[in-house]
């Protein structure tokens, strides 16, 4: 079946709102992540000049099950949020491990 022209102008406006929404979206992740890793770093900071280890395995478990919760809940995945946790939580206990001393 061939579109008429009016029915893939159509198409062509309504891809256009969804990249425009995926965009704002991922501009919307980028920000979020950031003010999450400047947390977690103030953490890592406090956590070097108490001695305290950069991993809490208890912490990240309770997280991950609550991401996968929320998931749930938002339809969506849980295993990619929990893959997405477990790369954040990596990432965080990197950062962490460098500023100790």
């Amino acid at each position: 079946m061939t579109d008429t022209p009016e029915e893939a102008l159509r198409a062509a406006e309504i891809l256009a709102e969804h990249r425009a929404s995926i965009d704002r979206l991922d501009a919307i992740l980028v920000y979020t992540l950031a003010e999450r890793f400047k947390h977690t770093q103030s953490v890592g900071k406090l956590k070097a000049e108490h001695d305290l280890p950069p991993s809490d395995p208890t912490r990240e478990a309770q997280q991950i099950e609550r991401l996968e919760r929320l998931a749930r809940e938002a339809d969506l995945n849980p295993e990619f949020a929990r893959k997405f946790l477990n790369f954040v939580i990596a990432e965080v206990i990197r950062h962490h491990e460098r500023l100790q001393p």
